[in-house]
């Protein structure tokens, strides 16, 4: 049994670090990488903000009618990360549909604020954004405070404890994010649809 057990782990390790380094070495990864840097360098630097600011600009929002009623707030996520949860009152257009906003909102000096899970895909939208002509477009991304990094998007927002809400719960604060459900969470035995 040995002698056939540890020549397969042997071969299945080959196979996996071959695999990674064949995709570290991918040609495409850089492009990519070196796209989003172009839209990212679209964005001028004073308009790359953080959570902190946005929750101001949101705060201010939904205080003032008149005030929301002039801006957008953009989260550029996928309709089922929309859907679980989402901050109140924003605006939602997924980051593959960018080429919509346009029809939508039509003054280039429109205020836009443009958020994701994190930054990447908002990053992208900005930069498209910025490409098509619009001229006051602020990005959400990471920031570090007093040594602490915030990882910017939805998961930041989470980090500073601003709350949330879904169509089923009202207003809730997430407490621990996870990118992916915990063992405990894949452990249930009976569920009549689940999205993983």
């Amino acid at each position: 049994m040995k002698r056939v057990v540890f020549p397969a782990v042997c071969c299945l390790l080959l196979m996996m670090s071959t695999g990674m380094a064949l995709a570290a070495n991918n040609p495409l990864v850089a492009a990519e990488h070196a796209v989003h840097q172009d839209f990212i360098n679209a964005i001028p630097k004073d308009h790359q903000i953080d959570v902190y600011k946005l929750h101001e600009v949101w705060q201010k929002a939904m205080a003032d009618p008149a005030y929301r009623a002039k801006i957008y707030l953009i989260d550029v996520r996928t309709d089922s990360e929309w859907n679980a949860f989402h901050i109140e009152g924003t605006d939602h257009v997924q980051a593959g549909h960018v080429y919509l906003i346009p029809k939508k909102i039509t003054d280039p000096n429109a205020e836009i604020y443009v958020f994701c899970r994190t930054s990447h895909r908002s990053k992208y939208v900005g930069g498209f954004l910025y490409k098509y002509g619009y001229k006051n477009v602020w990005v959400v991304g990471p920031t570090k405070i007093n040594g602490v990094k915030n990882k910017g998007g939805v998961v930041g927002w989470a980090q500073a404890g601003f709350p949330f809400v879904n169509q089923f719960t009202g207003s809730f604060k997430i407490t621990k994010y996870r990118q992916h459900p915990s063992k405990t969470e894949k452990a249930f035995r009976l569920r009549m649809w689940h999205p993983y």
